[in-house]
This record gives C-alpha cells, sequence and structure tokens, in this order.
C-alpha cells in the first residue's frame, strides 16, 4: 500500500500537468490518476501475497527437511537396533547349538574313552562297538564344527566354490560309505541312470551339501525307515532328490526352513545345516527347494551340468 501511494504521488509529479506539483486539473486525469492507483493497489497485493506464499513455502521446505533428517536419523537407529537384535537372536541361537549339537558328542567320546581306560577288560566285539561309537561321534562333531564354519563364511561374504568337473555319482557313493553307520537300521534306495552326465562344482562344498541332506533324512526318517537319492538330468542341471518317510515338515516353520537357526519344535538340530546347503546351491547358480511327499519329505536341488552353463 506505502509503495502504491509513493507511486501515484511520483505519476502526478512526473506525468500529470502541471509537473512538479500534486494540483489535477484535468478530468481525465484524475480517471488517469485513479486508474494507476487502483492498479498499483493490486499488483502491490498480489506481489505481497506471492511473497508471503514464497516465504511460507520456503518455511515449510524447511521444516521438511528437518523431519527428513529426523526420519533418517530415526530408521538408522532402528535399522541398528534391528541389527543389533538380529545378532542377539543370532549368538544366543549359536550359544543353545554349541552347549547341545557340541555337548552331546563330546560327552558320549569322554564317556566311550573312560570306559575304554577303564580296568575292566572288554571282549573283543563289545571293544569295536565302542570304538565305532567313538568314530561316530567323532565325525558328527566333525559336520557340526564344519557347518559352524562354512556359516561364518557365508555370512562374511566369503563363500566361492572351486568349481571342477565331478561325477556325482562317485561323490554320492563315497558320502554313504562315511554315513553308513548312521543308515544302520533304515533301508537306503538309490537312482541314478547309467549314462550320467559330470557337472561343475565344488566337491567338498557339494558333499557337505549331500551329508546335511542325508543326516537330516536318516534323522526325521525313524528306525526303521527308507532313505531315497535320486538324481536324474533336467534340461541344464543335475537334479538330486533326497527324501524320508518321516513326519514331514513342520508348517510352522515351512516358509523359513532354509533360514539360520530354524528347527522344529520336536528337532534336536541347530537348524543352520539347510541354511548352509541352499547358499552353497546357490553359489553354484542352482536352486533348492522342499516339498511333502505321500509320507516323508523331500528336498531337491539342482546342479549345473559341465560345458552347459
Amino acid at each position: 500500500m506505502i509503495v502504491a501511494v509513493i507511486a501515484a504521488i511520483a505519476f502526478t509529479l512526473g506525468f500529470i500537468s502541471p509537473i512538479h506539483t500534486l494540483r489535477i486539473t484535468h478530468p481525465g486525469d484524475v480517471v488517469a490518476y485513479v486508474v494507476f492507483l487502483a492498479v498499483a493497489i493490486v499488483v502491490g497485493g498480489l506481489v505481497s501475497d506471492q511473497s508471503d506464499r514464497r516465504r511460507t513455502a520456503q518455511q515449510a521446505a524447511a521444516e521438511m527437511r528437518e523431519l527428513h533428517d529426523e526420519l533418517v536419523a530415526v530408521t538408522a537407529d532402528a535399522r541398528r537396533i534391528e541389527v543389533l537384535e538380529q545378532v542377539d537372536r543370532h549368538r544366543a541361537a549359536l550359544l543353545r547349538s554349541v552347549s547341545h549339537d557340541l555337548r552331546t558328542p563330546l560327552v558320549t567320546i569322554r564317556g566311550v574313552a573312560t570306559d575304554l581306560r577303564s580296568e575292566d577288560v572288554h571282549d573283543e566285539p563289545t571293544r569295536l562297538r565302542l570304538l565305532d561309537l567313538l568314530i561316530d561321534e567323532a565325525e558328527r562333531l566333525d559336520r557340526i564344527v564344519a557347518n559352524l564354519l562354512s556359516l561364518s563364511r557365508i555370512e562374511a561374504g566369503e563363500l566361492r566354490p572351486e568349481r571342477h568337473e565331478l561325477h556325482l555319482d562317485e561323490l554320492i557313493d563315497s558320502v554313504t560309505r562315511r554315513l553308513a553307520r548312521l543308515l544302520v537300521g533304515a533301508t537306503l534306495e538309490i537312482s541314478i541312470p547309467d549314462e550320467l552326465p559330470c557337472l561343475v562344482g565344488d566337491a567338498v562344498l557339494i558333499d557337505q551339501v549331500l551329508s546335511n541332506l542325508l543326516e537330516n533324512a536318516i534323522r526325521h526318517a525313524g528306525r526303521p525307515g527308507i532313505i531315497r537319492i535320486k538324481v536324474e538330468p533336467i534340461d541344464r542341471w543335475l537334479a538330486v532328490t533326497v527324501a524320508d518317510e518321516g513326519p514331514g515338515i513342520d508348517p510352522n516353520i515351512r516358509h523359513r526352513v532354509f533360514e539360520p537357526w530354524t528347527a522344529g519344535a520336536a528337532s534336536s538340530s541347530s537348524g543352520v545345516g539347510l541354511a548352509i546347503c541352499r547358499s552353497i546351491v546357490e553359489a553354484h547358480r542352482g536352486n533348492i527347494t522342499t516339498h511333502d511327499e505321500a509320507v516323508g519329505a523331500a528336498f531337491t536341488f539342482t546342479l549345473p551340468i559341465l560345458g552347459q552353463t
């Protein structure tokens, strides 16, 4: 309003006769003066309103930036809390695994070793049975430690398979012979085509996948039970299925059965074996799935055929 009035006075002094006075003698000049003043007031009001809106928008933008920064900080804190909670859960699960999975074979090994050191003279069959038990528990302990070490490599992003030409039938034969004592009382059915193509992969890691799946099937199949291993070529892949006739997969954990530290309510395992299997298979660009059979559960994983991927 002040700028409009000053502009109108300046217009009168500079452009309306008589010049340099505030007197207006011609009626047309009066109309021009009123129109000029009205336009100046309207334009000034519009400019002032636009300026107020700009200041309001700038203030709102500043407040939005502050809220965004606060939200980012809160989100970062929430993520850190979530990560810490997850680490805490994994630490607790690891402690449970160490206290159960590692302690059980150690107790057996200690008991058998103490028994063998005693002065009681055992007959040859008893001594051999105790030695077999000692070897079984030592191998079981070795598999548990290998799983935990593999899990640490996976979480650190250091799992890199060394790919070589492999004969899967020979690898399956090696694993089943090594776990033969665990298979006592169960029936093992193996189905492998006569003309089986070679695959490409890391023998040590694939051995670990087969051992974990087979030991898992043995644990759930019961005695007596039937365990099936089936191998078949599908396009560019070899599909391996390990199935048992146990109770099947707990519906409560089916959607996260391949996540670390996941185990059913009645399971005595640490819940890392299947997670390791998935990571190893995916590192070979394969896939692993689970499905229920008519009786029991089955796990199927794929590995690339040599020269096809």
